[in-house]
């Protein structure tokens, strides 16, 4: 199912905030070498929306 979205409201969602990329990775326990390819990829600063749908992290299994 589909619904209208009004353009006015697509900036004030949270997932358009500018994180810092060591903050994204040190809260969402992302290792070193993903920091870095983060890091490369955007700069310093990204959206979380971006750092979410790019980052990768390994499964934690028992």
């Amino acid at each position: 199912m589909s619904s209208h979205v009004a353009i006015e409201n697509v900036g004030e969602t949270k997932l358009r905030e500018v994180w810092s990329i060591e903050d994204f990775a040190r809260r969402h326990r992302i290792c070193k070498e993903e920091e870095v390819r983060l890091k490369t990829l955007f700069g310093d600063f990204a959206t979380k929306q971006e750092l979410l749908s790019n980052a990768q992290r390994p499964p934690l299994f028992r």
